[in-house]
């Protein structure tokens, strides 16, 4: 037996070929643990990194890191400015003089800084508010924010803080052809009716929970009763919506869409020139060259056999949740008795794990849950063939879905992301997604949605057959 009281353990290990056994008075197995410790490499502490990251590193790790993220947000573009839009819009025919005896009603307190759809159907009841009190309607910009910058920042790129509501629509609520009672401009309005023209009515004096109908009936009275020619509901500071959330979530616009319907805001509805020509350029990603098919009943043309699917993700899987807990129900024309899909929870009453699994079901469905309801559908109108989903998922997500849609029967699948737009019509994508949604043979939306609910509104007031807008 050997004995090595002068040696390392890692020298005697390599000394030790015969596999005998090491054994030594000298040294105890914790001694030598602790050398072999005191020569690996140490932990940086506080100190040291303090040492290693001197003011010159550190101004360089964040001109790196700045030059990274200002790189990122310009390699999005720089959005347009839409001044082609905006001088159209200021040469509107009623913006060229000042006609005598024409009355105006402007919302001063309009929604702004939410998604455009919000914002949408904020701007036709109140612009119908306007027509039914014989007086032109002031219509907004988009505002996404009242920065005093032409850009801001969303989602690491560029977005414009304004843009011209004709970027996004035309027709009688945004300054088209209406007898004499045609809206105008914000700014139109700030050169005909200074401040000490306007006469202000507080929104704190109508009903607060009285049907859709008897809140139009009892404005119309209200203003009827006012000569002033420059008439504001409101202020820009008043928080007290006229219109609110739960005014078009909820049954209380229902009774008015029967007036609404048939009125020129929602008859001579049109989308926006910009709108239009991208849907023309990627028509034959959506019919393949088939001719459109106009039915007995409309007048809209639809793209025979495609089917419009709307899925809403994103914020949506923290906001489904919540509306289960709030026990919500669809959005309020989703629910009009005439569509084929109803929603009831009232069936989970006594059971909550069933209760919100039916509601993340209808709102944040899964993708084996899209391709079970788009069989339905395609079981009740078997002529579909084709399907557009109108979505803010991720790419790698709707590329599974269109997958597994395949694999289910559809001959097609194209999404929100096969669209080609250009520099202005990346910024008006979702009325681009609404209008090919219109003109879908079939519409299949998420009822919780403002979206769907809009998409649903406009192919009614045209006069597609109601059994055509399917929810989830």
């Amino acid at each position: 037996m050997r004995w090595h009281s002068s040696r390392s353990y890692g020298e005697l290990a390599q000394l030790n070929l015969d596999n005998e056994p090491i054994l030594s008075s000298s040294f105890s197995w914790p001694y030598y643990s602790r050398r072999i410790r005191r020569h690996l490499p140490r932990p940086p502490t506080m100190f040291g990194l303090a040492r290693f990251l001197t003011l010159r590193r550190l101004l360089v790790v964040v001109s790196c890191l700045c030059f990274s993220i200002v790189a990122a947000i310009l390699c999005s573009g720089i959005p347009s400015n839409f001044h082609r839009i905006r001088d159209a819009e200021n040469q509107l025919p009623q913006h060229s003089a000042l006609v005598p005896g024409r009355k105006y009603l402007r919302f001063p307190g309009y929604l702004w800084g939410h998604g455009f759809n919000n914002v949408f159907q904020e701007h036709i009841v109140m612009a119908y508010l306007a027509y039914e009190a014989n007086r032109s309607f002031v219509f907004e910009d988009y505002v996404w924010s009242h920065i005093p910058f032409p850009y801001t920042l969303y989602d690491f790129a560029l977005r414009p803080t304004r843009m011209p509501l004709n970027a996004f629509i035309s027709g009688a609520s945004a300054g088209g052809p209406m007898e004499g009672r045609e809206a105008v401009s914000a700014t139109f309005w700030e050169e005909v009716c200074p401040p000490q023209r306007r006469h202000t009515l507080s929104p704190r004096e109508a009903p607060k929970d009285a049907d859709g109908s008897s809140v139009i009936r009892w404005w119309t009275e209200k203003l009827s009763d006012s000569r002033e020619a420059c008439l504001q509901i409101g202020s820009s500071n008043d928080v007290q919506a006229l219109f609110d959330r739960f005014f078009f979530g909820g049954f209380r616009f229902l009774s008015l869409w029967p007036e609404l319907s048939s009125s020129p805001i929602l008859t001579r509805f049109a989308w926006s020139t910009l709108v239009q020509s991208a849907v023309a350029r990627n028509r034959v990603l959506l019919d393949h060259g088939i001719p459109l098919e106009t039915s007995n009943s409309s007048a809209i043309s639809t793209v025979f056999g495609l089917v419009a699917l709307h899925i809403r993700q994103g914020d949506y899987k923290r906001h489904c949740p919540f509306l289960a807990q709030e026990g919500a129900m669809y959005m309020g024309i989703n629910q009009l008795p005439s569509l084929p899909d109803k929603f009831d929870p009232s069936l989970f009453a006594k059971d909550d794990s069933k209760r919100k699994a039916y509601y993340l079901e209808h709102c944040l469905p899964t993708v084996k849950q899209i391709v079970l309801r788009m069989r339905a559908v395609r079981r009740d109108s078997p002529h579909l063939r084709r399907v557009y989903v109108l979505t803010n998922a991720w790419g790698w997500w709707v590329s599974r879905l269109a997958r597994a849609l395949r694999l289910d029967g559809w001959e097609d699948v194209k999404s929100s992301l096969d669209l080609e737009l250009d520099a202005e019509e990346r910024h008006i994508a979702v009325a681009v997604d609404m209008s090919i949604a219109e003109k879908a043979d079939v519409f299949v939306g998420n009822g919780f949605s403002s979206l769907t609910s809009n998409v649903v509104m406009l192919r009614m007031a045209k006069g597609l057959n109601v059994t055509s807008n399917r929810f989830l």
